[in-house]
């Protein structure tokens, strides 16, 4: 049962990972391969709040167009939940914003929650959906095949996934994206990404905490640094 377990795919609205046990790890080329004796598992059940970037849309739209955005967040503090709303106003439209083509790369099936090649997590209706596939690859694939309008990717890190959407930018897509992260300062320090921030490529920061609750704001910043909105 383990076995098949570790590769199962988590799909639907559930994913998992191995939780505060020891559990070996087995490496191959410097590489994860399997995870021996496992003791126990953290589920996490993902859900839909519809409307919860209602506050957020207007401080990241300009002449009903997206601004290049940053969602930075500690874990836990309801990104992806946020980033999920945002995706699907943004393809559907609203008053701030006209609908346009949505492209989004899913690499763990958190945003979508893709099932045999359906999202059950409402992404609007011009959203097309790349399902378990690497960030940084994905987004030149939309980019190549799918003309999207906004690119939109959970939890960016490495510097494959920075330079990609740095060269999504400069072929005249909007991007969305988050990163992990307890405020502007710690942001501006990693690597790579903290040169995109300095030369002011991302157009809004949105800083979340959890003082009032995950998903709650508490800062909005533009590309110079100035705060637009603070909670």
């Amino acid at each position: 049962m383990i076995p098949a377990m570790l590769d199962a795919h988590f799909s639907l609205l559930n994913y998992a990972f191995y939780s505060k046990n020891y559990h070996p790890i087995i490496i191959e080329n410097e590489k994860v391969k399997n995870i021996q004796y496992i003791s126990s598992l953290n589920v996490r059940i993902s859900h839909e709040v519809l409307g919860c970037a209602d506050a957020l849309i207007p401080y990241i739209t300009e002449n009903k167009q997206i601004c290049h955005t940053l969602i930075i967040s500690p874990p836990c503090c309801g990104k992806t939940t946020l980033i999920r709303d945002l995706i699907r106003q943004i393809s559907d439209g609203n008053e701030y914003i006209k609908g346009c083509s949505v492209g989004v790369v899913d690499e763990r099936s958190e945003l979508g929650g893709c099932y045999l090649g359906i999202a059950q997590n409402h992404l609007g209706t011009r959203t097309d959906i790349l399902d378990c596939c690497p960030k940084a690859e994905g987004m030149i694939m939309l980019i190549r095949s799918m003309a999207p309008r906004v690119i939109a990717v959970d939890e960016i890190g490495t510097s494959e996934d920075i330079h990609a959407i740095e060269y999504a930018m400069q072929c005249g897509c909007r991007l969305i994206a988050s990163v992990h992260s307890l405020d502007m300062d710690e942001a501006s320090k990693k690597p790579i990404l903290g040169d995109l921030i300095r030369r002011r490529m991302f157009q809004r920061y949105v800083v979340l905490g959890q003082d009032h609750g995950p998903g709650k704001i508490r800062e909005i910043y533009d590309e110079r640094g100035r705060v637009l909105c603070r909670n």
